[in-house]
């Protein structure tokens, strides 16, 4: 009976010593803490037709792990058919964002989003985007990010 119980407490100590150095690692990880003042617009990535600016808010989208980052989009802005080799993890911040799922633009098919939508698409889900009025939406996902169009010509990083 002794020896159970010893090894009983010799478990939970072990148990508790990972979870506590754990939680030491998360400590030495640095924070981010920004108000909306801090956010730092920037002409988006060249893989995004012309016009969006995009913030990184955390991470970074390059590299393998978590990063967060939103997208301005001027009214009347589309974002021809694509797909990302990852997930996607998208809420809307303000505005109205339309998203259509499928391999055609196709308005009809086009859901509208308010304010406060989130929406989740598994790797190489065909999809297309539009907005009528400016836009801010925040992505929350896994890196390394990068998005392929249905049809290449729609790549504005042709002929560049």
């Amino acid at each position: 009976m002794i020896k159970s119980a010893a090894a009983i407490g010799v478990a939970v100590l072990l148990v508790w010593g990972t979870v506590a150095g754990q939680e030491g690692d998360k400590a030495k990880r640095e924070h981010t803490i920004l108000t909306a003042d801090d956010v730092k617009w920037v002409d988006a990535p060249p893989s995004i037709p012309p016009g969006a600016k995009a913030a990184i808010l955390d991470g970074d989208p390059k590299k393998e792990g978590v990063f967060t980052m939103r997208l301005k989009l001027p009214a009347g802005y589309k974002l021809p058919p694509h797909w990302h080799p990852g997930d996607e993890r998208v809420t809307v911040i303000s505005g109205c964002f339309e998203l259509g799922l499928g391999e055609k633009f196709d308005t009809s098919k086009a859901k509208k989003l308010s304010v406060g939508s989130y929406f989740s698409l598994p790797p190489k889900t065909p999809h297309f985007a539009l907005v009528s009025e400016e836009t801010v939406v925040q992505l929350s996902t896994l890196g390394p990010w990068s998005l392929t169009y249905v049809n290449p010509d729609d790549d504005p990083r042709k002929g560049r």
